[in-house]
């Protein structure tokens, strides 16, 4: 027993660190590019890409049901072993999804290309640009939502290494696409959409050849299974509300503050998401890493290790978005502008709500793995959705009453603490196994860290002045505070116990090659 958890932690660990790998690699190249192509396109036809990308994102509201569904039935029959289940599994939600994908192009150009021309607010010189955009958002829509399968199956086989590798690809081709930008005649923004295209398209054809390759069940047959498509629409279901609220909530937003404000407050908005999700990615790499461990742990019925995982991964999730989030909030000014130059209004302050948004989603995203684990998502989707579906109309009204951009974060961090703190937890406990005192065992710990730490970087970012040595100042010092107050205050005494040795084991090691 004790041989098989130290495999799957040698399994999670590698699987983090080849995802940390792919991260810096693409986040790197990400933060470059932007800041080029803002440059190059300008704010407005960067608002006007994101503004016109979320009328499409929009109506794949159903995939992201379904591929919820599709990636927790993949992995949990791998862990069963029933071979030939997975493969009708994998045909079946393919087939599920090349029918939605035919849906959406149907309504993307009908419907969707009326809101286009009629409501969202583009200025008529860039009306042709912005319809190109669209099509070409259509395409690559189509080719994500076909993908989620073969995806699905690689995290499922927990081959994640495959990610990094294909990252150095996709880091090649973005970075070709900003120099392509310089060329030629064509209008910048057609010409961005088309490479964007390319290269999603390429990225998705080498994905699909890698699993054809490496995993059986992948080898597709026109199959609908009808037990199979009843327990995935049965799960993903239950989804389905919750997919329609984010899709409102993120995408949505996107299209009203555009109707509202423009396309320059877009692209702010934008600045501080692609922030935002690059700090983001840390957790999601550590929760992709951990999530198939905790949901193969519940389907071979260990409970207890299923639930032990899941509450130290989200007391670990939590420190490590601290960890970046903290002096981004504090620096968020200094920071914008070293990545970006001059940056559009209203980012500094979008930045940082985001981030401490991005805090309380923590909760909500790894506490939700112990009813996806369980296979149980009624009462989730019936609760949790609904406070979307007040948030979306409420900021749309609003913005009709004349009030800052802003209250829209400030409606996000709202919704985040009610969902992360309250929702979540009560459902874990009444459905699961968890009890009151499991959840207030990773509460207790994060508060602690965050209260203790965050005083001594306040302090001295109040006090210094905006200089380049102050930014280092603070970064360093916000991040030895929130690593002393989380190995001290947030780690039980027989993790801290395990840390202590590892380091031990590595300083030894390093002292003995010195020598």
């Amino acid at each position: 027993m004790e041989e098989q958890i130290a495999t799957n932690n040698k399994t999670i660990a590698k699987n983090t660190l080849f995802l940390y790998f792919r991260m810096m690699l693409v986040m790197g190249v990400a933060f470059y590019t932007s800041r080029v192509i803002l440059h190059i396109l300008g704010e407005d036809d960067w608002g006007i890409y994101l503004a016109v990308g979320g009328i499409v994102g929009m109506l794949s509201f159903l995939n992201s049901a379904l591929s919820t569904g599709s990636s927790r039935f993949l992995t949990f029959e791998l862990g069963t072993g029933n071979f030939e289940k997975l493969k009708k599994t994998f045909s079946t939600v393919l087939t599920v999804h090349i029918i939605i994908a035919a849906i959406v192009v149907i309504v993307a150009e009908t419907a969707g290309l009326w809101f286009l021309y009629n409501k969202l607010g583009v200025p008529p010189e860039r009306m042709n640009a912005a319809v190109w955009v669209y099509h070409l958002s259509v395409l690559t829509v189509v080719v994500t939502l076909t993908q989620v399968p073969y995806s699905a199956s690689v995290i499922a086989h927990e081959k994640l290494n495959i990610f990094a590798y294909t990252s150095i690809i996709e880091v090649a081709l973005k970075l070709g696409l900003v120099y392509l930008l310089l060329l030629g005649g064509i209008d910048k923004l057609i010409l961005y959409a088309i490479l964007i295209c390319i290269v999603t398209v390429g990225m998705a054809l080498f994905y699909r050849f890698y699993c054809i390759s490496q995993f059986k069940e992948t080898h597709y047959k026109f199959t609908i299974d009808r037990d199979i498509l009843k327990s995935v629409f049965g799960f993903s279901g239950w989804s389905l509300f919750s997919s329609i609220s984010i899709a409102l909530n993120s995408q949505g937003t996107v299209v009203i503050t555009n109707m509202f404000f423009g396309p320059a407050v877009v692209t702010a908005r934008g600045l501080a998401i692609q922030v935002s999700m690059a700090v983001s990615q840390f957790l999601s790499n550590f929760r992709i890493a951990v999530n198939p461990q905790i949901v193969k742990k519940y389907a071979a019925e260990d409970y207890i290790g299923s639930k032990q995982l899941l509450l130290n991964s989200t007391k670990f999730s939590f420190y490590l978005m601290f960890l970046l989030g903290l002096p981004i909030i504090l620096l968020a000014e200094p920071l914008l502008r070293l990545w970006i130059g001059e940056y559009p209004e209203y980012s500094v302050i979008f930045l940082q709500l985001i981030i401490i948004q991005s805090l309380f989603s923590v909760f909500d995203t790894s506490f939700y793995t112990a009813l996806y684990a369980k296979g149980r998502l009624k009462e989730n989707a019936l609760i949790s959705p609904m406070l979307g579906f007040i948030q979306f109309p409420i900021i749309y009204l609003l913005f009709r009453m004349g009030y800052s951009p802003v209250v829209l974060s400030y409606a996000g961090i709202i919704v985040y603490a009610i969902l992360g703190l309250i929702i979540k937890p009560i459902l874990i406990c009444k459905i699961t196994n968890y009890t009151f005192r499991d959840v207030m065992s990773v509460f207790i710990p994060c508060l602690k860290v965050c209260l203790v730490a965050t005083p001594i970087p306040v302090l001295l970012n109040h006090y210094l002045d905006r200089g380049l040595l102050s930014f280092f100042i603070i970064c360093a010092v916000s991040t030895i505070c929130v690593l002393t107050v989380v190995f001290f205050l947030g780690l039980n005494d027989q993790m801290r116990h395990k840390v202590i040795c590892i380091t031990r084991e590595k300083f030894h090691i390093v002292t003995h090659k010195l020598r």
